[in-house]
């Protein structure tokens, strides 16, 4: 397992910017771990990010680009990740995308899939919308990997607060007002409308049933 690089700390202790994440993905590219300070500053951030953020995601396709572009499950992909970058290009107000749950678990690398997800955010929170998935859940991350990975890289803490900024990703986006991307499906109640996705308090771990259940684990059969 990489470990942290001490020559490259003094690279990421200062601002979560522009220079601050073309630099993170590069080391990271090298499968060497970001310091651990800054781990904590990125997911600071985020989590900030993230609580000033509905429920439900409204968006709307910007002047300067000619669509969103909503990515499913990476789940822990790394290198897939990035050739979805080298291919689609970054995220940017030219570029933006709905990364739609998942981000997490399964693969080796679920550390990096979602802290370069995060630093994205950071960078343009308007160019990179991120939804939850069922794997960005507690319960899911002790099963299938995120959990023992994050503590074998980093610590405790640092997983609490991963787990902190899980609880406030939208569960949904609506682009135009016409494509609505969540990462399960649709409630199992026919007479649910968004306005009761609008109203969920989704600061919180997912009840085993309900609306916020649905929305996470209703996957099409």
């Amino acid at each position: 397992t990489p470990k942290p690089s001490s020559a490259a700390s003094d690279v990421y202790k200062r601002q979560v910017d522009g220079a601050f994440i073309d630099a993170a993905l590069i080391h990271l590219r090298s499968q060497k771990l970001l310091d651990r300070r800054s781990v904590l500053l990125i997911l600071a951030k985020t989590r900030q990010l993230l609580a000033a953020e509905s429920t439900v995601v409204d968006l709307a396709i910007p002047a300067a680009a000619p669509h969103y572009t909503v990515c499913g499950d990476v789940h822990g992909q790394f290198y897939d990740l990035l050739n979805i970058f080298e291919m689609n290009g970054l995220p940017s107000a030219a570029n933006p995308y709905v990364f739609n749950g998942d981000m997490v678990d399964r693969g080796s690398f679920s550390f990096e899939v979602a802290i370069s997800l995060f630093m994205l955010k950071a960078r343009d929170s308007s160019a990179g919308h991120l939804n939850r998935g069922n794997h960005e859940t507690k319960n899911m991350t002790k099963i299938y990997g995120f959990e023992g990975e994050v503590r074998h890289k980093y610590d405790a803490t640092v997983l609490a607060l991963f787990h902190e900024c899980f609880c406030f990703l939208p569960l949904a986006a609506c682009i135009e007002s016409k494509v609505f991307v969540t990462h399960g499906g649709l409630s199992s109640d026919d007479g649910g409308v968004l306005d009761d996705v609008r109203a969920i308090d989704r600061d919180r771990e997912p009840p085993d049933a309900g609306l916020m259940c649905d929305l996470l684990w209703s996957d099409p059969q």
